[in-house]
């Protein structure tokens, strides 16, 4: 009997509120109506009506709001609260026999910006996003971490407004930095044309770092580091760095760790990041001079195959003394 009268109000109060929807039997979304939901967007609701054992409750995902469905009735309308009162805890009301709900709390899946992007696996097999996954060798088991936005500077704008004065936009393969529990802390645009920079990643939360691949790694076993995330996608337990440096805030033993740069011995900047983590003891591959690919996807472009490439870094992985005196070596090749 109390389902029914929840329903039959959340019913009755639903025409207040703005894009309701039924999810489900239990399960409710519209906009929010104490924060009035995104300022940004008027198509976006996080508020939700859900169902846990025999109870109703109400949570709004954007301003954290969480009540019992009593009060957000009262909230919403009072006169429909005092009906609602009296028909859910009359005395009158005739015995029926308790259902047996076997319902787990509602997990809800954080809102991101990302949200209402397509995944690479969504879209159709010839469209050009997926083609240049593929062209690229990228697994196809990372196709729905993967995403396309056809407006880049306008996603970007709607998570940290003013970014851009948006003049002509362009789309850019989206990638996005999920913590070890899986959310969405940050996310990189890589161009799929001339557009530069080539990478640009947009931090959500600015108290961590930019480091791909935080969700698949084990941190009890080695780990190695990339310099960007899809040439991570290609060695089993990697992360990549976002950013220029990264060194790991997590307690893992420095010999544990290795670190693998592009294959650019004119590149200065490389060749200095390159000193510093030997100079901190981590492992470094450096890359055999007879090869003259420029990274790990080219390399795997090439007809590498992931086992041919794991064998070339466990061949080339370097560190202290012999690491100091084959960079000093490597550094000196000319590019071909």
């Amino acid at each position: 009997m109390s389902s029914y009268i929840d329903l039959k109000f959340i019913n009755d109060v639903s025409g207040r509120l703005e894009q309701f929807k039924k999810k489900t039997d239990y399960l409710f979304n519209f906009r929010c109506p104490h924060c009035g939901d995104s300022k940004k967007s008027k198509t976006k609701a996080r508020a939700y009506l859900y169902r846990v054992k025999n109870d109703m409750f109400f949570k709004c995902h954007n301003c954290g709001m969480g009540q019992n469905l009593a009060n957000f009735i009262k909230f919403v309308d009072p006169k429909i609260y005092e009906q609602y009162l009296l028909e859910r805890y009359k005395k009158s009301a005739p015995a029926t026999p308790k259902p047996e709900f076997d319902f787990k709390p509602t997990k809800f899946k954080d809102q991101t910006p990302l949200d209402d992007l397509k995944s690479i696996k969504e879209l159709p097999e010839n469209h050009p996003a997926r083609l240049y996954c593929v062209n690229r060798k990228i697994p196809e088991k990372y196709f729905d971490k993967l995403f396309l936005s056809d407006k880049f500077m306008t996603l970007v704008n709607e998570v940290k407004p003013n970014t851009y004065k948006i003049t002509k936009d362009h789309p850019r393969l989206i990638i996005p930095f999920y913590d070890t529990t899986g959310k969405v802390f940050a996310f990189q645009g890589r161009a799929f044309g001339k557009e530069q920079p080539k990478y640009l990643t947009i931090k959500l939360d600015e108290n961590k770092q930019k480091v791909y691949g935080l969700d698949k790694v084990n941190f009890q076993q080695p780990i190695y580091i990339t310099e960007g995330p899809i040439d991570s996608l290609f060695i089993d337990n990697c992360l990549a760095a976002g950013g220029a440096d990264l060194f790991l805030k997590n307690k893992i033993p420095n010999e544990n760790i290795t670190y693998i740069f592009d294959n650019e011995p004119r590149n200065k900047e490389i060749v200095k990041r390159m000193y510093k983590v030997i100079e901190q003891d981590f492992n470094v591959v450096i890359w055999p001079e007879d090869l003259q690919l420029k990274d790990v996807n080219d390399m795997i472009m090439s007809g590498l195959t992931k086992l041919e490439l794991q064998d070339i870094i466990s061949k080339n992985t370097y560190s202290k003394l012999s690491a100091l005196t084959k960079l000093n070596y490597w550094k000196k090749i000319k590019e071909v």
